[in-house]
């Protein structure tokens, strides 16, 4: 099957906290409300989707406003936590999945993803992997938006910021949501941490050893399905919006798109 054939569906993350400082500074309630060239930070992240031409349906988990509605096939409510939200955007899609099909997950506070950006995420994900996890270099991010504050982790292959998107096997998401709540409940929590991802592991990652290769092999064999890691050159799919600086990133970067 040629992958641009692939029908997607997606689950978009727009939940937060209801007592968010940054939300409440700009008169909404949650962050992907926030406007952004006059519009909700959450409405570019849905046309992005709409527009790629490989997504079916769209859940979206949080609050919404009239705007948004009609990009929106399901609107689920806000669970409070990510993984409990993440879990009834698939289970909202879950009736109308056909065999084959994975979902695409995005958060609603990436407004500068295009979409081009996101059909070449999915067009070029492996389709033998239960969990696809998409990466950008340091490089990428800082020659596109100079000066953006990301967090980054330095391997073997390079130095990387995580995306703020991820493709799933909605079949397997019960195999895997389990040991995922058990990693997140114990990253605080340095020797909880090291007997999960073992000593050896934790010690090549911290000190940049480790190869992208041994860390799929090792959160594949935690989560109990197959993880692979996608190297992306879109900055935008690392840069989310979390605080006014990025907002004013946002706002230059989609004036000049939109001009």
């Amino acid at each position: 099957m040629n992958q641009g054939e692939v029908r997607w569906s997606a689950v978009v993350l727009g939940g937060g906290d209801p007592g968010d400082a940054f939300a409440a500074a700009h008169g909404v309630k949650v962050k992907p409300l926030i406007p952004i060239c006059g519009e909700p930070m959450a409405l570019h992240v849905l046309r992005a989707l709409r527009g790629s031409g490989r997504i079916g349906r769209v859940a979206y988990v949080g609050p919404t406003t009239p705007a948004l509605h009609e990009l929106i096939d399901v609107r689920v409510t806000d669970h409070g936590t990510l993984l409990s939200n993440l879990e009834a955007g698939v289970e909202a899609l879950s009736a109308g999945v056909r065999p084959g099909e994975r979902v695409l997950v995005v958060t609603a506070d990436v407004p500068m993803i295009t979409a081009q950006q996101v059909q070449d995420v999915l067009d070029s994900a492996p389709l033998d992997a239960g969990l696809v996890y998409p990466v950008v270099r340091r490089e990428v991010v800082e020659a596109a938006y100079p000066g953006v504050k990301r967090t980054y982790a330095r391997v073997r292959d390079g130095t990387f910021t995580g995306g703020n998107l991820f493709i799933l096997d909605p079949a397997l998401i019960g195999r895997f949501l389990p040991r995922l709540r058990e990693v997140l409940a114990a990253r605080k929590a340095p020797l909880r941490l090291a007997a999960l991802i073992g000593p050896g592991i934790l010690a090549q990652l911290l000190t940049g050893r480790l190869t992208v290769e041994a860390l799929e092999a090792r959160v594949s064999a935690i989560l109990g399905v197959r993880a692979r890691a996608l190297i992306t050159p879109h900055a935008s799919v690392g840069t989310d919006v979390d605080k006014d600086a990025d907002l004013t990133l946002a706002e230059a970067q989609l004036s000049t798109q939109t001009a």
